[in-house]
């Protein structure tokens, strides 16, 4: 591989810093992911400078240069950071490490470029890039690092069991930049990170779930998946995940390995949408099977209800894997409970009364339902797959039709409970309630349509039957 560096390193930034550098005679390099980056001719907006002295200092010399008003300064790590147009630039002193058993924190001191690339973690993160001008651009590569990029090989710049004892969230790393560079991992690296996988325990939830949201929102994330399962990583923080790996077999009958029906949604998924809680939503659709399965000897195995024990467990995943409580949860919740209903309508005749009860329901998120559910139909029976699929064009074209006629998505009664309050002269009771959901089941019935008059109608002719008096005659004008 045969580039000429010095032509990349044409950004405002290496600029400046190479003229102060030489100027003042301290050596300065351009190290790490934007190095990797150059030679596999990808974007970075992320650059690390290495210096061989006092990191945070010249980086406060250089953003005056720069005219960057703004330098943040973290003293214990030695390092510092601003933003310069486009690019994050971070600035740090050469170091070398040394770690205690139960911390990935390490013991830093000034060190060589040498110690400061032996520290890193991958040796296609160690190349380095000479920003002196003398030697501009000059490549500094001790480990073969190019070599492996041209190779596809994730490979610790020391012993990784070495490597992967001292900061143990190396290992999901390995496994991130496999996925998302669809790179090997060498065979002695997977050995070092199976041994020692229960090392993770050291590393907080928060750093974990980090890493995994990477990998889930690569490519492929289904690889990732597999790393993390084959090297014993996975099963140290998502168990449920593990729970839904195998077969049983019962009186000649099998069900799918659940597992890699999951990694097949969620890479079908993946090819049509990046939304990283829609992904999540693919990952938990199925989790409820394994404490939901049942052998019928009629029908075989069955999963009655593992979609409304699944929505039960997601806040539970969700906190313990420290991902956000919020309206993210409640999506991702949602659609793990009507995962199974497009896939119903499907199955059975396409009445305008389901679908009306499917927009209600999933209301703004109904795309992102039938995105998921899509993705759900896997078989190896290619003319099974194809038949579901003109179905499944049938439902959305329907759901089309219905949401442009009704106008039911995210729809509340046209009557409110004030209104029927006002209208019979009633403080708060449990009629108000019986109205409010007979108008709307009405509605969704196709009994009535969706509008003010229709809805007023409705409310008093079941006043009527429930022995209320009209004291204010609603307009129907309105």
């Amino acid at each position: 591989m045969s580039l000429n560096y010095a032509e990349k390193l044409n950004h405002p930034v290496f600029k400046v810093v190479s003229q102060y550098s030489t100027d003042y005679g301290i050596d300065a390099y351009v190290i790490g992911g934007f190095v990797r980056d150059i030679i596999m001719e990808r974007p970075s907006k992320d650059i690390d400078i290495l210096v061989l002295g006092d990191g945070p200092q010249f980086a406060e010399d250089i953003a005056k240069i720069l005219r960057v008003k703004k330098v943040s300064v973290f003293k214990n790590f030695g390092t510092a950071h601003f933003r310069y147009k486009d690019l994050d630039v971070e600035f740090v002193g050469a170091r070398k490490e040394s770690y205690s058993r139960d911390s990935r924190k390490p013991i830093t001191e000034k060190g060589t470029l040498q110690d400061d690339q032996n520290r890193r973690d991958f040796t296609i993160n160690t190349l380095a890039l000479k920003l002196n001008s003398e030697s501009f651009g000059e490549l500094v590569d001790p480990f073969d690092g190019v070599k492996d990029i041209e190779k596809g090989i994730i490979r610790t710049p020391l012993e990784p069991e070495i490597t992967f004892s001292d900061d143990p969230l190396r290992m999901l790393r390995a496994i991130r930049f496999a996925t998302r560079f669809d790179f090997q991992i060498e065979r002695t690296c997977l050995e070092a990170m199976k041994k020692q996988a229960d090392r993770l325990e050291i590393i907080s939830q928060e750093r974990i779930t980090e890493e995994l949201n990477k990998i889930i929102l690569t490519d492929t994330p289904s690889r990732g998946f597999k790393l993390l399962n084959s090297t014993d990583l996975l099963k140290q923080f998502f168990p449920e995940m593990i729970a839904l790996h195998g077969i049983e077999t019962r009186n000649g009958k099998a069900h799918k390995d659940n597992f890699y029906h999951t990694l097949e949604v969620l890479d079908n998924l993946a090819l049509n949408s990046d939304s990283l809680w829609l992904r999540w939503a693919a990952i938990l659709h199925d989790i409820a099977k394994p404490p939901t399965k049942r052998f019928d000897p009629v029908v075989g195995w069955t999963f009655h209800g593992h979609e409304d024990l699944g929505a039960k467990m997601v806040p539970r995943i969700f906190t313990r894997l420290r991902l956000p409580l919020d309206f993210k949860m409640k999506y991702v919740q949602k659609l793990v409970r009507l995962h199974l209903r497009p896939i119903s309508l499907v199955k059975g005749s396409v009445t305008d009364s389901a679908v009306r009860r499917l927009l209600s329901e999933a209301g703004d998120d109904v795309e992102d339902l039938m995105l998921l559910c899509n993705a759900d139909i896997t078989s190896k029976n290619e003319f099974k797959v194809k038949r579901y699929k003109k179905n499944f064009e049938l439902v959305s074209e329907k759901l089309k039709f219905v949401e442009e006629k009704d106008r039911i998505r995210n729809f509340q009664p046209p009557v409110s409970g004030e209104l029927i309050m006002q209208t019979f002269e009633l403080g708060p009771c449990a009629e108000i309630g019986i109205i409010k959901a007979h108008i709307k089941e009405a509605i969704l019935e196709g009994a009535i349509q969706n509008s003010y008059q229709d809805a007023i109608r409705e409310m008093l002719k079941l006043g009527k039957e429930l022995g209320l008096t009209v004291v204010r005659t609603p307009d129907l004008d309105k």
